[in-house]
């Protein structure tokens, strides 16, 4: 074989490289995706959509962007989006602060799973690229990615959206009967922590501990959701969850402590409850026993569940039989004695 002949398998003559950079790659993506090319500028979008520029500029940070000052930057369906905001404020059904609120917590939302989205569609689009089935450039495949998936699952996120609406509404329903304030509740929080996680982050390449963190959250959700409870937030080494009911939340624990803590290709665990009221703020929860339960966390042993005296009285004696643990300070709050819990035969 000569030096001028191609590899077996290797790039053919002429043939694009899908490695190399293609400059035109964002734009194309970016057209694809939203449907129009950018041909206005901040002031030109808050003119045609009726408001004034400052009005425009702090919806679009709330959303998450950066500003773009007299840069060409929006399409048409900004100016839309734009306007149908600003005429719900304008009929009285919110004020302005109110629907800045909202609008932060969709663009902090979407951003999320945006973010969470393209990354498992690049892992797709780099596995068909080194099959029989590439076209020889990821923008190509990205392009008809976007074809293929992207209709179905706009469809999904405002399905999913509505029933989630429709749950966290009948939440508040129920509470509106008993309770008057309605951003106060009693749960038990619980705190999913994993053993050892800044050592075991530095041991491991980023694609494994990538996949720990993913496989992690994924089991806590499907567990945590089919015992009613809610995933509040994951902070990549642990997970924070609340349930309306203190027994659901103990067989929540231990049922991630099964499929979790027990899975030797997994690190180790730790779960704390306690149980209080908290208060609801921007899709996240605040208050003593979210304090609590982290705290415990740092006790318990590993595989274990510790609880307060809260969520140990609150569990049916019949069926559960609780054990304190020596006294011991936690920090902001003491000394205080956690609990262990234990079913009876």
């Amino acid at each position: 074989m000569t030096g001028t002949e191609p590899e077996p398998g290797g790039p053919q003559p002429g043939a694009p490289d899908p490695g190399a950079p293609d400059p035109g790659a964002s734009e194309r993506l970016e057209h694809a995706i939203l449907g129009e090319t950018p041909t206005l500028d901040a002031r030109e979008v808050a003119q045609e959509a009726g408001v004034d520029v400052e009005q425009a500029r702090r919806l679009w940070r709330a959303l998450g962007f950066p500003e773009y000052a007299g840069d060409v930057a929006f399409n048409r369906a900004d100016v839309r989006a734009l306007r149908e905001v600003t005429e719900v404020v304008a009929a009285g059904a919110l004020d302005l602060d109110t629907a800045v609120n909202l609008t932060r917590a969709v663009g902090q939302t979407m951003a999320r799973l945006a973010d969470w989205e393209v990354a498992n569609l690049v892992q797709r689009i780099e596995a068909i690229e080194a099959s029989e089935e590439a076209s020889g450039s990821r923008v190509t495949t990205a392009l008809q990615m976007v074809d293929q998936v992207q209709p179905t699952f706009e469809r999904l996120l405002v399905y999913a959206f509505r029933r989630h609406l429709a749950a966290a509404a009948s939440r508040v329903e129920a509470l509106g009967s008993v309770e008057e304030d309605l951003h106060t509740i009693d749960v038990t929080v619980g705190f999913v922590d994993i053993v050892a996680f800044t050592a075991l982050s530095n041991e491991l390449d980023e694609d494994r501990i990538g996949d720990l963190v993913e496989v992690f959250e994924t089991r806590c959700a499907d567990i945590i959701a089919a015992h009613r409870g809610r995933m509040i937030k994951s902070i990549g080494d642990s997970v924070l969850i609340v349930n309306d009911d203190p027994e659901r939340a103990l067989e929540t624990a231990e049922q991630v402590i099964a499929v979790v803590g027990r899975d030797g290709r997994l690190p180790d665990i730790r779960i704390g409850l306690a149980t209080g009221s908290v208060v609801m703020r921007m899709g996240d929860v605040f208050g003593r026993p979210v304090n609590l339960a982290a705290r415990l966390t740092a006790v318990a042993r590993r595989n274990r569940v510790i609880v307060d005296r809260a969520t140990a009285d609150l569990l049916p004696e019949e069926r559960f039989s609780t054990r304190p643990l020596p006294a011991r300070p936690v920090r902001g709050f003491g000394v205080l004695e956690p609990l262990t819990v234990r079913r009876r035969d």
